[in-house]
C-alpha cells in the first residue's frame, strides 16, 4: 500500500538565512576581481553597442522598406533595403558571438580568481576553524556560491549595458515616429516597477536560505560518502535513518526551490500580461492614427516592433533585478569567508629560522633546541576562528564568545635540549597534545613564548617553521592518490632513490615493491586500502623525506598491533636519530630511553627528570609508573643500543579534553 509522503516543512528556525541582508559595499568589492580584464571589457561593451543599434535600426529600415519600397512598388529599394537588413543580421551574429566570448573570458576569469584566492585563504585558517566548520557547507560555498557569482559578470554585465543602451535608443526611434504613441507605452512602464521591488527582495530571501539549506545537504554526504561514514552507517545498521534524514534535508530544499521557482516565474508572466495589454493598445491607437493619417501604415509597423523591443529590455531588467540580487547573495556569502581573519599570520618582517637550525632539505639536520617560557594557552572561541553560517546551528552565545573558557595550560615552562629525546608523560586531557601543537603554531599562546633555536616561534616565517617541525600522529592522513605523490608531499623535489631509501628506513619498501604498480599504487581514500600500521610506516617515510630537525610524535603507534607496532619503533630510531624529539609517551621503553621525562598534569609540569629520578620522588609518575607501565616492565626486552622512539598515547580526541 502507498503512503502519501509527508510534507518538509522549513522551520521557523531554518529561515534566520532569509532574514539576512546583503552587507553594503558588496557590489564596491566585486569591481578589483573585473579590473584585470579591462580590455576584455571595453570589447564587450563595443560589441554591446553594436547590438544596441543593431536592435533599433531593424524596425527603421523595416518601415523604410514598406513606406518606400512596397506602397510606392519601387522593387530597386525592397531589394537594397533587404539586403541592408540580412547583412545587419550577419553583423548581429557577429556580436552576439564575440560578446559571448569576451563576456566567458571575464566570467570565468574571475571566477578563478576568486575560487584561488578563497581556498588559499581557507588554508590559512587555524585547526580550530576545521575541527568547528561542516567541510560540505565550505565546498558548497567554493561551488554553488561562486557558481552564483559567475553568473553575475557572464551575462548580467552585457546584458545590464544592452539593455539600458537598447531602451534608450529604442524609446529616442518612437519619439521620433510618433509621440502619441510612445506616451501611451510609456505609461505602462511604472505599473512593472511594484512587481518587481517586491518580488526581488522576496527572491534574495529565499536564495540565502536556499544556500544554506543546499550547503546543509552537501555537508551531509560529504560525511557519509567517506570512507568512515559510510563503514559506521553499516556497522551500526543505520541505512533507513540516514535515508530518512537525508530526505529531510533534501525535503527542504526541495521546498525551497520550489518557493524560488515560483516567485521567480510569476515576474515574467506579469510582465508577459503587461506587454500583451500595451501591444493592443498600441495597434488600436496606432490604427486609429493611421486610418486618419497622421502616420503612416510603415510607422505603425516600425513602432509595434520597437514596441517588442522596448518592453523586451524592460522585461529584461525586471528579471535582471533577481538575477543581480541572487548573484550578490552569492558575491556576500563568499566575502564572508574572505573577511574572516586568520588566527595565525605572520608577523611583517619574520625570518627564516637561521640554517645551521636545519633546513629539511633531506640531510641530518642542525637541531635546535625548543623552549616554553611561562606559557598559558586557552583554545579561541568560535567567533575568533569560524562562521556561524558554516557549522551546525547548535552553539550558544556563550560557547561562541569563550565566556569563562579555562585555561589549558598555565604558567608551563621547560626546555627541551637540541638533538634529545623528551618525554611526555600524564594523564588523559592533562594537555600534552596542546603543548605539541604549539611548537608548529597549529595555535599561539595566549600569554608567553615558545621558542625554538632561541628564537620566537611567532617571529620566524610560516614556511621555514614548516619546514623544520615534522609530525606524526596517530591517525596519519593520506590523499585519495599515489604512494609516490603521498610520499613526495613532503618534499616535491625529492628523487626516486631518496623515496626508495626512505620507505627501506621505515621498513615499508618491502611491502611496497610488492604492489603491482609499486609507487604509483593508488592508496584509496585517507590510505583505507592500507592496514594501519602500513599507513603509519608510510607516514614515517615521509617524515623521513621531509627530514625536519624537530620531531613530534603525538600517538604515532597507539592501536597497533604487535608487529606492526615493533616495525615502527624501529623506524623511529631512524627518524629521531640527532634530531630535537617531543614524544607523547606511553611505552616504558620510551620513557626509559628518554633524556628527560615532562609529567604534564592540569595543563601544569608537576614532575621532570629521568626515570630513576621520577620513580624515586614518589609523586604523579611513580602512580602512573606502578598504574600504567608495572606490567610492561615485566614483559621488557633488552633494551636497544641507541635511542628508541616508541609510541605516543593519552588520546586527546578534541582540544577541549587536550
Amino acid at each position: 500500500m502507498l503512503t502519501r509522503p509527508t510534507p518538509i516543512r522549513i522551520r521557523p528556525g531554518d529561515e534566520s538565512a532569509e532574514r539576512q541582508r546583503v552587507r553594503p559595499g558588496t557590489v564596491r568589492r566585486i569591481l578589483p576581481y573585473a579590473r584585470p580584464y579591462r580590455w576584455q571589457i571595453a570589447l564587450l561593451l563595443t560589441v554591446t553597442v553594436i547590438d544596441a543599434c543593431i536592435a533599433v535600426g531593424s524596425p527603421l529600415i523595416l518601415k523604410l522598406i514598406i513606406d518606400q519600397g512596397i506602397i510606392p512598388k519601387d522593387f530597386d529599394r525592397v531589394v537594397w533595403l533587404s539586403i541592408g537588413l540580412a547583412g545587419l543580421a550577419l553583423v548581429n551574429a557577429g556580436a552576439v558571438f564575440v560578446q559571448t566570448w569576451c563576456s566567458s573570458r571575464v566570467g570565468e576569469g574571475v571566477v578563478f580568481d576568486l575560487r584561488t584566492k578563497v581556498f588559499a585563504h581557507v588554508q590559512q585558517q587555524p585547526v580550530a576553524f576545521f575541527t568547528r566548520t561542516q567541510t560540505g557547507k565550505l565546498i558548497s560555498r567554493l561551488n554553488s556560491d561562486i557558481a552564483g557569482a559567475r553568473q553575475a559578470v557572464t551575462s548580467i554585465l552585457a546584458q545590464a549595458v544592452s539593455t539600458i543602451l537598447t531602451l534608450i535608443l529604442v524609446l529616442a526611434a518612437m519619439l521620433y515616429l510618433s509621440w502619441q504613441i510612445t506616451v501611451a507605452a510609456l505609461v505602462m512602464i511604472p505599473v512593472f516597477l511594484i512587481p518587481v521591488r517586491v518580488l526581488a527582495r522576496r527572491i534574495q530571501r529565499l536564495s540565502r536560505s536556499m544556500m544554506e539549506q543546499d550547503g546543509e545537504m552537501s555537508a551531509l554526504m560529504t560525511e557519509r560518502f567517506n570512507v568512515s561514514g559510510a563503514m559506521l552507517a553499516k556497522l551500526y545498521g543505520r541505512p533507513q535513518d540516514e535515508k530518512e534524514l537525508f530526505a529531510s534535508k533534501a525535503g527542504k530544499v526541495r521546498t525551497l526551490a520550489i518557493r524560488l521557482a515560483v516567485w521567480g516565474r510569476l515576474l515574467p508572466i506579469i510582465v508577459t500580461v503587461l506587454t500583451t495589454f500595451t501591444t493592443a493598445l498600441v495597434y488600436g491607437l496606432g490604427g486609429a492614427l493611421t486610418i486618419d493619417g497622421a502616420i503612416q501604415f510603415g510607422t505603425l509597423v516600425a513602432m509595434v516592433a520597437l514596441l517588442m523591443r522596448l518592453y523586451g529590455p524592460v522585461n529584461e531588467l525586471s528579471s535582471m533585478q533577481a538575477t543581480a540580487t541572487v548573484a550578490l547573495v552569492s558575491f556576500d556569502r563568499v566575502f564572508e569567508i574572505l573577511d574572516l581573519k586568520p588566527l595565525i599570520t605572520e608577523r611583517p618582517g619574520a625570518k627564516a629560522l637561521p640554517p645551521g637550525a636545519g633546513s629539511g632539505n633531506g640531510s641530518a639536520p642542525s637541531a635546535p633546541d625548543v623552549e616554553f617560557e611561562a606559557v598559558s594557552f586557552r583554545y579561541p572561541s568560535a567567533d575568533e576562528v569560524s562562521l556561524l553560517s558554516l557549522e551546525l546551528h547548535t552553539s550558544s552565545k556563550a560557547d561562541r564568545s569563550g565566556a569563562n573558557a579555562p585555561d589549558v595550560l598555565h604558567e608551563l615552562s621547560f626546555h627541551a635540549p637540541a638533538g634529545k629525546l623528551t618525554a611526555l608523560v600524564g594523564p588523559s586531557g592533562a594537555g600534552k597534545t596542546t603543548i605539541t601543537q604549539l611548537v608548529p603554531r597549529m595555535y599561539d599562546t595566549t600569554s608567553g613564548t615558545v621558542r625554538i633555536g632561541g628564537h620566537d616561534v611567532r617571529d620566524l616565517s610560516l614556511a621555514s617553521l614548516g619546514e623544520s617541525v615534522g609530525v606524526v600522529t596517530q591517525e596519519s592522513h593520506l590523499f585519495h592518490d599515489t604512494l609516490r605523490v603521498n610520499l613526495s608531499y613532503a618534499r616535491p623535489e625529492a628523487g626516486e632513490e631518496e623515496l626508495i631509501e626512505a620507505c627501506k628506513a621505515a621498513l615499508i619498501w618491502d611491502t611496497v615493491s610488492a604492489l603491482p604498480e609499486g609507487l604509483d599504487t593508488v592508496v584509496g581514500e585517507r590510505g583505507y586500502r592500507l592496514s594501519g600500521g602500513e599507513k603509519q610506516r608510510i607516514a614515517l617515510a615521509r617524515l623521513l623525506i621531509k627530514a625536519p630537525p624537530i620531531v613530534v610524535l603525538d600517538e604515532a603507534t597507539a592501536h597497533l598491533d604487535s608487529e606492526s607496532e615493533a616495525a615502527i619503533q624501529q623506524a623511529l630510531r631512524t627518524a629521531l636519530a640527532g634530531r630535537t624529539s617531543l614524544v607523547i609517551a606511553h611505552r616504558l621503553s620510551t620513557i626509559r630511553e628518554a633524556d628527560q621525562i615532562l609529567v604534564v598534569d592540569s595543563g601544569r609540569i608537576c614532575e621532570s627528570g629521568t626515570h630513576e629520578e621520577l620513580l624515586a620522588a614518589g609523586g604523579l609518575y611513580a602512580d602512573l609508573y606502578h598504574t600504567q607501565f608495572s606490567q610492561q616492565a615485566t614483559d621488557r626486552s633488552p633494551e636497544p643500543s641507541e635511542p628508541s622512539a616508541a609510541n605516543t598515547a593519552n588520546a586527546e580526541a578534541s582540544p577541549a579534553g587536550a
